[in-house]
């Protein structure tokens, strides 16, 4: 990588709280719960062979120290001596004479309806772990070193740490939310009105001074002596969390405070840290290149930074936020974190589907463009369940309005045929018998709906989505690609929507067919075989389908391959075969995506992928999505292009200005914008199949 500072996640799972650490200056720190890093001053450094003098990681900004001492000073380590090694378990920075390393285990959740509590204790605890190694083999005196942070809350002060009861710990706490702990009896924790009065301090005379917003603890390493420190990085939130549905984090039916947290951490250090490195062996020895598995592990370590395991009312609830955003459970990004969902806790997507079906479900007409008449409808979902910790009110999102079209209108047939894709994608790959049965009717429902909005004359249907919905009350329905223009924004006769229609289709034939619902299998077949001959048969003489089919619309977009990962995800591998039933499909995307993959069109300058022809917007989770499906379901070699768009994507996200904000979505002709700190990048899981 040819830029080493960029901020990442270290987060525990479950816990929306991070570790953020990598940027230049005061950029990262200990967050909770936000859309952005914390903006903390972070110090991490030992002291140098010159009196008085320290050194450290440039993780702060130049400040003023609350008195003018002039005999101390503390300067960053030469940035050419600094280098880093970035994994999805590890993260190592190493300086002169100093280490410092970051674990962050990452494991799967264990189902909490069925799993042991000393599993789920050791999955979700809301603590990342750090390792701090000073060598002093060829000095003749002690050095001091340190780890620091500044104070974030202004609702509580720093303090020292209490420690347990059953054994002695060392720390500092901002109130009852954040903490640096250690258990090595050779630190002291400082509390001071910034770094160099902590590293002037007399902290065993002055061990309980609490006044100021700087502190952390200090170690003294010996004459001619190698010494590691370890830490726990804590987060703890306790009562209830959410408004609109009252849930508290699941952690603490395990954990009562931050000391709990520390010492369960501390006390399992060992394992943690071997987790850990098993994590990044299943990286190492993956058949990628190292461009590649960057974009894996920061995209994973983005997704765990946006994640909540809730408690309520008893039972459980699992939340990712949308980013900077955060948008809770958007349903067009579960649709695309399904595949890292399904590998590490298919628990979750389980979950997620009940929540919307049991809150954010509702009922709707639909009727065409420019018309008041209405025609039946049916049931669909609502784009997320709330926002900023904050439940909307069941039926309805905190997105969606109602009397425009473009961004916040109303995404009712995407979301209906996510939910539809998600569900049957989540049977196929668990064999859930009680859930396929639960949900049966609701899939019929679902199924009725869709072609409720193909057209209310079964005769004149194309398989595609023609009638908007009543929520948007004369507005346009949009898509995901909200942001973009109506090559790929637009709902209504969207090649892309199109060919994920097909994929709900054809689930649901398979579906029924399972259930032994033949009228209803040959009807959803029916409409897959309509639906698939009117895309492909809007391949034109130059060799693309346009974004919105008959609407004289000439864009060239990507995404309209997405739709084909779900028959492959459901093993129903012969839908995908260009000799097969639906070959003509396939051959149709397969010749648009080799017309459409150059650059000029959808590939920038750098060899970037393009979502659109008409647009430099692009979202790189959609692209990791493409580049899958391009590659494994079309058969495409990409040789040469995919590695240069490979190197571009990466130097899209360690931009030296943008990369503050962990991994990005969204971005503009190389430019990062918007869908910052986002959790929707392990769309790239799917590489480790290929």
């Amino acid at each position: 990588m040819d830029n080493i500072f960029f901020n990442a996640h270290h987060s525990p799972v479950g816990a929306y709280s991070t570790f953020a650490l990598g940027f230049p200056g005061g950029k990262g720190g200990l967050g909770m719960e936000a859309g952005k890093p914390p903006n903390q001053n972070i110090y991490i450094g030992v002291e140098s062979d010159t009196e008085k003098e320290y050194k450290a990681f440039p993780f702060y900004d130049v400040y003023d120290s609350y008195e003018a001492i002039p005999e101390i000073s503390v300067k960053p380590f030469d940035s050419q001596g600094i280098t880093r090694k970035y994994n999805i378990g590890t993260d190592t920075w190493k300086a002169e004479n100093i280490v410092f390393t970051i674990y962050t285990p990452s494991y799967g959740v264990p189902d909490p309806e069925t799993a042991a509590d000393d599993e789920l204790k050791k999955a979700i605890i809301p603590a990342v772990f750090a390792e701090l190694t000073i060598d002093n083999t060829s000095s003749n005196k002690p050095r001091k070193a340190f780890f620091c942070y500044d104070m974030d809350s202004p609702s509580y002060g720093l303090r020292h740490f209490a420690g347990t009861t059953n054994h002695t710990l060392t720390g500092i706490a901002n109130g009852r939310m954040t903490a640096i702990v250690t258990d090595n009896a050779n630190a002291h924790s400082v509390i001071e009105y910034g770094l160099d009065c902590v590293l002037l301090e007399d902290y065993r005379r002055n061990s309980t001074f609490s006044m100021g917003f700087t502190g952390g603890l200090v170690m003294e390493v010996l004459a001619n002596k190698k010494e590691s420190f370890r830490f726990a990085i804590c987060f703890f939130r306790e009562g209830i969390v959410t408004s609109g549905i009252e849930t508290k984090y699941y952690y603490t039916k395990f954990f009562k405070n931050l000391e709990d947290v520390a010492f369960y951490a501390l006390t399992h250090f060992d394992t943690y840290v071997s987790d850990a490195m098993k994590r990044d062996s299943e990286i190492d020895n993956a058949s990628l290149s190292q461009e590649q598995k960057f974009q894996i592990c920061h995209a994973i370590k983005s997704y765990y930074g946006n994640t909540q395991l809730l408690e309520c009312g008893g039972d459980f609830f699992w939340v990712v936020n949308e980013g900077e955003y955060r948008v809770m459970n958007t349903l067009d990004l579960a649709v695309d974190q399904i595949f890292y969902e399904l590998r590490m806790n298919p628990w979750t997507v389980k979950n997620v589907l009940e929540m919307f079906v049991k809150h954010y479900s509702y009922f709707d007409q639909v009727g065409f463009e420019h018309d008041t008449k209405l025609y039946p409808g049916g049931r669909s979902f609502t784009h997320d369940m709330g926002i900023a910790n904050t439940f909307s009110k069941p039926g309805y999102s905190a997105y969606e309005k109602s009397g425009i079209g473009g961004c916040f209108s109303y995404m009712t047939c995407e979301q209906l045929v996510n939910w539809i894709l998600c569900a049957t994608v989540y049977i196929s790959y668990t064999n859930d018998f009680e859930f396929s049965e639960n949900y049966t009717k609701i899939l019929e429902e679902c199924f009725e709906s869709l072609k409720n909005r193909d057209n209310p004359e079964p005769s004149k249907r194309n398989g595609l989505m023609s009638l908007e919905s009543s929520r948007t009350a004369g507005g346009e329905e949009i898509t995901t690609y909200d942001a973009l223009d109506s090559s790929i924004g637009q709902a209504r006769n969207s090649a892309y929507l199109g060919v994920k229609i097909w994929a709900a289709y054809l689930a649901l034939h398979q579906f029924f067919e399972n259930k032994g619902l033949k009228d209803l299998s040959k009807e959803a077949h029916a409409q897959a075989k309509l639906c698939a001959r009117t895309i492909s048969g809007q391949l034109g003489a130059e060799g693309y389908i346009p974004g919105v089919l008959f609407e004289n619309n000439n864009s060239k977009v990507i995404p309209i391959i997405e739709g084909l990962i779900f028959p492959y995800y459901s093993n129903n591998m012969e839908a995908l075969k260009e000799d097969g039933e639906f070959g003509d499909l396939i051959k149709a995307l397969k010749t648009h995506i080799k017309t459409v993959l150059v650059k000029g069109v959808c590939l920038f300058e750098d060899g970037g992928w393009k979502i659109s022809s008409s647009s430099i917007n692009s979202w790189l989770s959609k692209i990791y999505l493409c580049q899958f499906i391009t590659r494994k379901i079309l058969n495409i070699k990409l040789d040469e292009a995919d590695t240069a768009s490979d190197k571009a994507h990466v130097n899209w996200l360690l931009h030296p200005e943008w990369s503050s904000w962990c991994f990005c979505d969204q971005v503009f002709a190389g430019i990062i914008k918007d869908s910052k700190y986002y959790p929707r990048g392990v769309s790239n899981i799917l590489w480790l199949d290929e």
